[in-house]
């Protein structure tokens, strides 16, 4: 079974506004994500995500494309060389979050050729069932952050992020305001995290103010604190972890195992957060989930992205025994909005994960070019 044909569908922005008083890096913001499909010459497809705009995609997608056509499906086999092959070409960035897309929509057609989930592929399920916590941003003034929880809570969740907003932005009051506000929203039964956002533009929160925040979401039972540091702030995080009464955690930006490596080995959260369509894809994160797992730390990936997105960590979650959450960006045009067979929740507020052949989804062609903009095929 051989790669014939690669497809591009760029997804323009429906994400909501930074509410903060005033705008905030609207470039920023206004941050793509891109689906690509895998057709094989016995008419098998998969789906992958790379998380970058779909100019970078198309760019990498050139440089790439010679080193895919015709190829055999091996998933591991052809991304490692892509990884290797792109030495020179600066790995990192675009060119790894397009190799992970690559890798997961061969992972997807690897189990529908076998007719098995990517999950039993690897060897097993351990998890069937994760909890999904309802991801959103804080916003101000505080009655509509109440209103989008009520909302999450109608629909049966009960867990919930918040993040970025004015949290770590405006001052240590408004921290506490929304803080409380959250978990008095929730009610105590329900589990709160909070995301300060340590990957903004000339992020600003030091070590101080991260153990000082800390010490105030522990008093709101925060089962943890993500991004608290600068991305890239080894040594200030594993301070921050030894002290902290809630747990850290970090990772999404990082690409590739080598990049975690260090994390991992010097215990620099309690939480790590590789996202599978900026880290290399599905081989790579379940690399560096293992080796997170060796040594006793929990793995939640980082989900803010698409329906091929949350796929991909439900069957990571499945083949690993600590597997436990699912980012679920609430409301998720790109989750919800594109799949045939929409995701979820159970009576419980859990998410069962699909056992059916690959990913275990399908995609709606239809809402997915609706939100595709420009979009062309590929592979001639």
């Amino acid at each position: 079974m051989r790669i014939e044909r690669i497809e591009l569908f760029p997804l323009t922005s429906e994400r909501p506004e930074l509410k903060v008083g005033r705008p905030i890096h609207p470039s920023w913001w206004g941050y793509d994500q891109t689906l690509i499909r895998i057709d094989t010459d016995e008419g098998i497809s998969g789906w992958g995500c790379s998380g970058v705009r779909w100019e970078m995609a198309e760019a990498v997608r050139k440089v790439l494309l010679p080193h895919l056509i015709g190829q055999d499906v091996q998933p591991e086999r052809i991304t490692e060389k892509l990884h290797q092959w792109t030495f020179w070409y600066g790995r990192g960035g675009a060119m790894t979050s397009y190799i992970g897309a690559v890798d997961t929509a061969l992972w997807d057609i690897f189990g529908r050729k076998a007719g098995l989930s990517v999950s039993r592929l690897w060897g097993g399920r351990y998890v069937e069932a994760v909890t999904p916590y309802a991801s959103m941003l804080f916003s101000w003034p505080i009655d509509e952050m109440v209103a989008n929880l009520e909302s999450g809570l109608e629909k049966g969740f009960r867990a919930f992020k918040l993040g970025w907003g004015g949290f770590g932005r405006v001052g240590r009051r408004r921290d506490e305001e929304l803080a409380r506000a959250a978990r008095n929203a929730i009610g105590d039964d329900a589990e709160l995290m909070v995301d300060a956002g340590g990957s903004d533009v000339f992020w600003h929160g030091d070590l101080k103010w991260a153990m000082e925040t800390a010490r105030m979401l522990g008093e709101y039972d925060v089962t943890w604190f993500e991004e608290p540091l600068r991305a890239d702030d080894l040594e200030g995080h594993r301070q921050l972890r030894e002290a902290s009464p809630v747990r850290i955690a970090t990772g999404e930006v990082l690409r590739r195992r080598q990049e975690f490596e260090p994390w991992i080995r010097e215990r620099a959260a309690d939480i790590l957060q590789p996202d599978v369509t900026i880290c290399g894809g599905m081989s790579e994160a379940r690399r560096i989930w293992q080796a997170a797992y060796d040594r006793n730390i929990q793995v939640v990936m980082h989900g803010w992205n698409t329906a091929v997105g949350a796929a991909a960590d439900l069957q990571l979650s499945a083949s690993m025994p600590n597997g436990r959450y699912l980012e679920f960006w609430h409301p998720a045009p790109y989750v919800s909005g594109i799949l045939q067979e929409p995701f979820a929740l159970d009576e419980r507020g859990m998410l069962p994960i699909p056992d059916r052949p690959g990913l275990g989804i399908e995609i709606d062609l239809g809402a997915l070019r609706d939100k595709a903009a420009g979009h062309e095929d590929y592979g001639e």
